[in-house]
Order: structure tokens, then C-alpha cells, then sequence
């Protein structure tokens, strides 16, 4: 897997229109960049192996190079979109482990496979619900990562230390040596800044 970058899982309209064009490199790695995780994410908690996820991810970039020029924003939401190829292509990876595959595989229509094997997804298991904690786990990665480039690093370790890491707050002010009213005012700006960041990368979503 790639080297972690910024996790912005925002799919601006700008990105969805350029990943069209299947030789613009750069975008497509964008794209790989700020997606691999969350499918990765919910392929394992769907309960699938390290490598089986991993296959997820590679079929799920493939079927979106393939059909991205069909994909319709006015249909819909790109997440959604992205939600149900995922969801496919883990179920195709369930369906892989039933005895004969190979022979059903060969001779299996697409189209059919797609609807057919959602079935194969263990009823345990709810991939929209899993996909909706994922992808709100990643938004509040993606906004920490942004809120950090512009905080004063004092600021930001307060803030990691109170919230994140949730240590007291006498703790936090005696191992970064400033007093409690500090760390209580910074935990509140921050906590309010990483909450308005977090709706502006949902509205742009």
C-alpha cells in the first residue's frame, strides 16, 4: 500500500470530471489516496482477510476506471456510488470461497454477478452501516489533518493530548507546562474548529 497522505476523502466535482480521462496519472493516484483506507477499512470489518481486502481495493479502483465516464452526479452521490461498487466487490470475494468458483466465474455474466453476489455477504454483516462509521472515522482524520496545518503546534499537542489521548487536564497542563485554564480554553477553540471543518467537508462531499 502507498505511503499515507492527506486521508481528504472529499471527492470534489473537479476530480470525479478528470479521473475521465484514464491517462491523467496524478489524479488517479488522488483518487487511490484518499479511498484505499476506507475500502481496505470496510472489507476487513466485513470480514475478510488482509489480502482478500486488499483485492477488494484493487477491484473496486478497476470498476470505477471502467465506469467512471457513466457515473452521473445528478444520480447521486459519489460516496453512495463508490458504497455499492465496494460492496460488490466484497461480496465477490465471499463468493470466491464457495467449492467450483473457478468454473462459475468463467462462465458467470458480469451484470448478473453484481446483484447476485450481494447475497454472499455474511447477513452479520450491515457494509452500509460499517461503510458509514468508516467514512465518518476518515472525514475527522481528514479534517484533524487539515485543522493541524494550521494550528500553533502547542495548540494542536493540547488539544491531542485532552481529547485524543484523554488525559486529565492537570495532566496535560503539567506535562506541557501551562496551566489548566489554558488547556481548557484551547480543547474548546480546537474542539470548535474541528467541528466546523468537519461540516465543510461534508458540504463539499
Amino acid at each position: 500500500m502507498p505511503r499515507q497522505g492527506d486521508p481528504l476523502l472529499v471527492t470534489r466535482r473537479s476530480l470525479v470530471e478528470r479521473l475521465v480521462n484514464l491517462e491523467d496519472r496524478r489524479r488517479w493516484q488522488e483518487f487511490f489516496e484518499r479511498y484505499w483506507k476506507l475500502i481496505y477499512g470496510v472489507a476487513r470489518r466485513a470480514g475478510l482477510s488482509d489480502a482478500e481486502a486488499q483485492d477488494v481495493v484493487q477491484e473496486t479502483v478497476i470498476t470505477v476506471a471502467k465506469n467512471i465516464s457513466k457515473y452521473e452526479r445528478t444520480a447521486g452521490s459519489f460516496k453512495n456510488w463508490l458504497l455499492h461498487i465496494t460492496r460488490w466487490r466484497i461480496a465477490d470475494q465471499f463468493r470466491k470461497r464457495a467449492p467450483g468458483d473457478q468454473l462459475r466465474r468463467e462462465t458467470s455474466d458480469q451484470s448478473h454477478r453484481d446483484t447476485a453476489t450481494i447475497e454472499r455477504v455474511p447477513d452479520t454483516v450491515d457494509v452500509g452501516a460499517v461503510w458509514h462509521e468508516e467514512w465518518q472515522r476518515h472525514l475527522l482524520d481528514a479534517a484533524l489533518h487539515r485543522l493541524k496545518r494550521r494550528l500553533d503546534p502547542q495548540h494542536y499537542q493540547i488539544f491531542d493530548c485532552a481529547v485524543l489521548k484523554e488525559w486529565p487536564a492537570a495532566k496535560v497542563a503539567r506535562e506541557l507546562g501551562v496551566n489548566v485554564a489554558r488547556v481548557y480554553l484551547v480543547k474548546h477553540r480546537v474542539a470548535s474548529m474541528l467541528k466546523k471543518e468537519v461540516a465543510a467537508l461534508q458540504e463539499n462531499g
